[in-house]
């Protein structure tokens, strides 16, 4: 996942388009490494072209959005409105096919002469950067990010000097090769045609794009013991050729619901994940990188969350180990009580000062005597007494053992749903939702600062349309399952749940008296993608009438009891 030189050359052809000619009327930079030019494009319509440094996501391209600016301008922006607010684009291009974009300017100065200026781009990862030179001397005026020889003893990218590409790639330009040029490269270089191999051949080709010409080249049986480097080059050049011509196909890709890639010719290496279609690069990685950075706030945002998920799960899991023991020491119980009413029944044969006593076993089928250890130091009433005390004592340990074991295995199911809720989690205000229900539970302490303000507006359940017009609700979360559940549902509704597995609950609304078979397989469905068993084929799922689910007293949110279901096995799938 990279916006790799090939990929650049696709955004300098959008832009390119419309912005040379244009006049640029604001500059803003919203954010330490991102700057915002607002163009009244070549044909009269206004446009935001998004440039960032970033180290995480470095671009350029059209932007819809809105950011905030800070009340004092930093410097950066004050020298680029300075020299560039007014300016005319002349030209918008790429150097070769490396991450390199260069936008000149032509402005007055003043002195009433027109200069020229370049907005250099470099798209470079953790090295990424915005720099202004003036065209005439190469000087910098200023870069968004200072590069001193302390940090770069190569380069320097500071204002009053001259500036200096990055050092050149020996590797091959992908529009621009030959055959001779591409078989020398290979052997000379002793490269193996993998699945790495053409990011090591050409400029400006990811990891992405050369799997998907290794897997081309695949497809056409083309990799084999003996390699016919001809057919290999034609092909890849073919390949090339069509980007050149500006032959694009911009798409992103998801898998398990998790955004993986994008490119601008299609991936077809990624077989088993969904494809989103685009008509312009701009969209699509503005969808892609706020989809992206989306998920990467919510995670962060709920790391804390499953933090204490997990480590209330471990304190679990060890409880149950400890119970369990317990319960295995308990087994002794029976054979305490048997030692007891044994000695009971002949306590005229017990003396002060016997070791043991050999006596008929009654409780036995075969009629076996058994020897019964004493404590020769103790009376035959106190032996007795003693048997009976560790046996209500193991009893009592037992029942309680249980007791506690059944509330664990409660807990742990109740925390696998929270834990679940918060990796289906999409939005801020779920999470916030899901951390609400925590401190009502009294798994995160009440703060003091969390008792003021106002109530937050509960989230609602997710509400889907069934092939046959019938409402689905789905909860996303222990409140919203309780509340779809114990309140919104009509007794004649259908209820749906994992079995055993947790996840939402599913509300299939009865208006009519009767369900399609068709909705209730739709709605199974979605009960198994909702669930922990959501990236798993052939999930069960249970379905019962509303009046059929019951909640316990004292049980946490979203924790039923239910009776009379029946069970779907369904391959989970939203609508």
């Amino acid at each position: 996942m990279a916006l790799d030189g090939i990929f650049l050359h696709s955004l300098v052809d959008e832009i390119s388009d419309v912005l040379v000619g244009g006049r640029v009327s604001k500059v803003n930079q919203p954010e330490k490494d991102e700057i915002i030019l607002l163009v009244r494009g070549s044909n009269n319509v206004n446009y935001k072209l998004l440039i960032s440094a970033s180290s995480s996501y470095p671009k350029i391209h059209f932007t819809k959005e809105s950011k905030a600016n800070p009340l004092k301008a930093p410097m950066f922006c004050m020298v680029l409105r300075k020299y560039l607010n007014n300016s005319r684009i002349i030209n918008i291009h790429q150097l070769q096919t490396d991450r390199i974009v260069m936008i000149d300017f032509e402005s007055v100065d003043e002195l009433g002469f027109n200069s020229i200026y370049t907005l250099i781009v470099e798209i470079m990862g953790r090295h990424s950067n915005i720099t202004l030179v003036r065209q005439r001397d190469d000087i910098i005026m200023d870069s968004i990010k200072h590069i001193t020889p302390d940090i770069n003893r190569y380069r320097s990218l500071m204002p009053n000097i001259k500036f200096v590409y990055p050092p050149s790639s020996e590797r091959l330009e992908p529009f621009n090769f030959i055959e001779n040029d591409f078989i020398s490269f290979i052997k000379n270089n002793t490269i193996e045609l993998n699945e790495k191999a053409f990011s090591k051949i050409f400029v400006g080709v990811s990891a992405n794009l050369s799997k998907e010409l290794f897997w081309r080249l695949n497809n056409y049986n083309l990799i084999a013991d003996k390699l016919n480097f001809t057919e290999i080059y034609n092909k890849i050049k073919s390949i090339f050729d069509d980007i050149k011509n500006n032959n694009y196909y911009f798409a992103s890709y998801t898998k398990n619901n998790n955004l993986i890639d994008f490119y601008c010719i299609k991936l077809s290496y990624l077989t088993d994940s969904e494809e989103k279609v685009y008509t312009s690069p701009s969209i699509l990685l503005e969808d892609f990188y706020y989809e992206k950075d989306k998920l990467d706030r919510l995670n962060n945002r709920s790391n804390d969350l499953q933090k204490i998920i997990s480590i209330n799960l471990d304190r679990c899991n060890k409880k149950i180990q400890i119970l369990e023991d317990k319960l295995k020491e308990c087994a002794d119980k029976e054979y305490l009580k048997i030692c007891g009413e044994l000695l009971t029944a002949n306590i005229y044969s017990v003396k002060k000062g016997d070791t043991e006593i050999s006596v008929y076993n009654y409780y036995s089928e075969n009629g076996d005597n058994m020897t019964i250890p004493l404590n020769e130091h103790k009376t035959p009433s106190e032996n007795i007494q003693s048997y009976f005390k560790k046996y209500n004592k193991l009893k009592k340990s037992e029942e309680m053992a249980t007791i506690q074991l059944d509330s664990t295995k409660d807990e742990i199911e109740y925390l696998q749903s929270v834990l679940t809720n918060i990796q289906n989690a999409d939005k801020y205000e779920e999470i916030e939702e899901i951390k609400k229900e925590l401190i009502d539970t009294g798994y995160i302490k009440y703060g003091k600062s969390s008792k003021k303000g106002k109530k937050d507006k509960p989230t609602k359940p997710l509400h889907f349309k069934s092939s046959d017009d019938i409402d689905i609700y789905v909860g996303k979360n222990n409140l919203q399952n309780d509340f779809l559940t114990l309140k919104f549902a009509d007794k004649r509704d259908i209820w749906m749940h994992t079995k055993n597995i947790p996840g939402s609950h599913v509300i299939v609304k009865n208006m009519n008296g009767k369900i399609p078979d068709s909705t209730l397989l739709e709605a199974a469905a979605l009960a198994a993608f909702y669930s922990k068993a959501k990236n798993s084929s052939n999930v069960p799922v249970d379905y019962t009438e509303v009046k059929n689910v019951k909640k316990p007293s004292g049980a946490k949110p979203g924790m039923v009891i239910y009776t009379t279901n029946k069970t779907i096995l369904t391959e989970p799938k939203t609508l």
